[in-house]
């Protein structure tokens, strides 16, 4: 505080004793002099009014409690000695008071007391200011305006907590990932990804939330209810920020962009989430395996992989999915609509992805490269799963036998051995097959297609993963390699063929005889040993 800043009334507290009684020497009754001998100065004023005008003029010298303080020593004055008193209490931390006020306020944590009641809707509440804030809603007061863009708000905090959107202000820290909040309730939760905490629990089916407004959205499953509806095409949802979401299909509006690449979003959440690709952030890990994720999501059905968790039911066949995705893809199956098709071959597919997929074999664009070996992918998918390859990374096993595999759609195929399925059947001859794919290259027996061929040679094949085999013989390229000895094969069957030399596994065995073989080939090769027999017994 400077001496502007004292009031009349505590220059006036301190001319109850005469300039006689004053310390400070002729130094400071000068000061008065020279302060009273100013032009702003009323001849006719009275001598405390000059002494009062001195102050207002920050004039150098003031009379307080007999001390004679200069302005370069004033930072805090005050009228009484009780008040300076209470004051030194911030310094000292004296708390002389066990009944005060705001001890009373505190009790009502413990004990629970409401005193004060709404007279609109008989809500109560421990504090008067609360209960004020909370009178806001009936009468839609907002006295706090923001003064960058205007918004205003019925309490001081929200206000506060608004403003830091265009500070940018974050001063609440993670000390476990660092990441930065702007709100203290933020940091709580986003902690709860650390610990694994989730206190709000659903009472219909016990499934536990880390934050409130999760539970809530999760309980309108239960109600069953959809009470938003889209005012163009009529569907409803059981979310408003999912009609929002679903309304931006119509509009067409992404008012957030990516500073990075220029890609537009509709909504704030996915932009957040897409420049994570830039910056390689992934602040999710999961505490089984310690693979990191940069979305809360993909954490969550990765953590399915060790559960074994499967939510997602199909309603027609009673096949189960850990994500929702998949279920949803997978009943395309049983309506066998294809309403995406391939401007270039007229190939019709169920699902976008497969066709964007399937589009890369006549753009030939391969966006996605591997820093290791230099090989370049069509899906960044592809990518990860082959990083695997130099890695040596399986999370995925099978709980039946315990082998372990690098891909999840691998991990499936293998599981199949177990239960023996073949759900996918050929409408031509009926042979039932337990992969699509390999329904798939059956299919083309049929038709004779063989839509790939090789630019070296010109040989035609019906799949590309036979081209791609094929190619590596007028490249010389061998990327598998055994990690035991390691000597490198063009295919992966060859290398896994290999590693039983190391294992002694033997998985195919004699029909006739039990003996067991490291091969097919060699299992074939010795049922034609058995005589009188007129087929091989696989």
């Amino acid at each position: 505080m400077t001496a502007s800043k004292v009031t009349s009334q505590t220059v006036k507290a301190g001319l109850k004793c005469g300039p006689s009684e004053w310390t400070g020497g002729d130094e400071l009754f000068g000061g008065f002099k020279r302060a009273m001998s100013s032009d702003s100065f009323s001849a006719a004023a009275s001598e405390k009014e000059q002494i009062y005008q001195a102050a207002m003029l920050k004039q150098p010298v003031i009379k307080l409690h007999r001390i004679a303080v200069f302005p370069a020593q004033l930072k805090h004055i005050y009228s009484r000695n009780r008040h300076l008193n209470q004051h030194h209490r911030i310094h000292t931390g004296e708390k002389p008071y066990a009944c005060n006020r705001a001890l009373k306020r505190h009790q009502r944590i413990h004990t629970g007391e409401k005193p004060y009641t709404c007279d609109q809707c008989g809500t109560s509440f421990s504090h008067s200011n609360t209960l004020k804030d909370h009178q806001r809603i009936h009468t839609g007061e907002k006295p706090y305006a923001c003064d960058q863009c205007g918004t205003s708000f019925s309490r001081r905090s929200a206000l506060k907590h608004h403003q830091r959107i265009h500070t940018g202000e974050k001063p609440y820290n993670c000390d476990q990932c660092g990441t930065s909040f702007s709100h203290s309730n933020t940091l709580k939760v986003h902690q709860r990804i650390h610990t694994g905490e989730k206190p709000y629990a659903c009472d219909q089916c016990g499934t536990s939330f880390s934050c409130r407004s999760a539970l809530r959205k999760h309980q309108i499953i239960h109600t069953r209810l959809k009470p938003y509806q889209c005012d163009t095409c009529g569907e409803r949802f059981s979310r408003n920020d999912t009609l929002k979401r679903h309304q931006s299909i119509h509009t067409g509006e992404k008012p957030y962009h990516c500073d990075q690449c220029g890609k537009r979003f509709s909504k704030s959440s996915d932009l957040k989430s897409h420049q994570r690709m830039h910056t390689g952030e992934k602040p999710y890990y999961c505490d089984q395996c310690g693979e990191r994720f940069s979305h809360s999501n993909t954490l969550k059905v990765h953590q399915r992989i060790h559960t074994g968790e499967k939510p997602y039911a199909c309603d027609q066949c009673g096949t189960s999915f850990s994500c929702r995705s998949a279920l949803r893809k997978h009943q395309i199956i049983h309506t066998r609509l294809k309403p995406y098709h391939c401007d270039t071959c007229g190939e019709r597919f169920s699902r976008n992805d497969t066709l964007k997929r399937h589009q890369s074999i006549h753009t030939g664009e391969k966006p996605y490269h591997c820093d290791q070996c230099g090989k370049r992918f069509s899906k960044s998918s592809d990518l990860k799963s082959h990083q695997r390859m130099h890695t040596g990374e399986k999370p995925y096993y099978c709980d039946q036998c315990g082998e372990r595999f690098s891909r999840s759609s691998t991990l499936k195929n293998h599981q199949i051995i177990h239960t023996g399925e073949k759900p996918y059947a050929c409408d031509q001859c009926g042979t039932r097959f337990s992969m699509k794919s390999t329904l798939k290259n059956h299919q083309k027996t049929h038709t004779d297609e063989k839509p790939y061929y090789c630019d070296q040679c010109g040989e035609r094949f019906s799949r590309s993963s036979t081209l791609k085999n094929h190619q590596r013989i007028h490249t010389g390229e061998k990327p598998y390699a055994c990690d035991q000895c390691g000597t490198r094969f063009s295919l992966s069957s060859t290398l896994k063929n290999h590693q039983r030399i190391h294992t002694g596994e033997k998985p195919y065995a004699c029909g006739h005889c039990g003996k067991w073989f490291s091969t097919r080939s060699n299992l074939i090769h010795h049922q034609r040993t058995h005589r009188g027999l007129s087929e091989v017994v696989m």
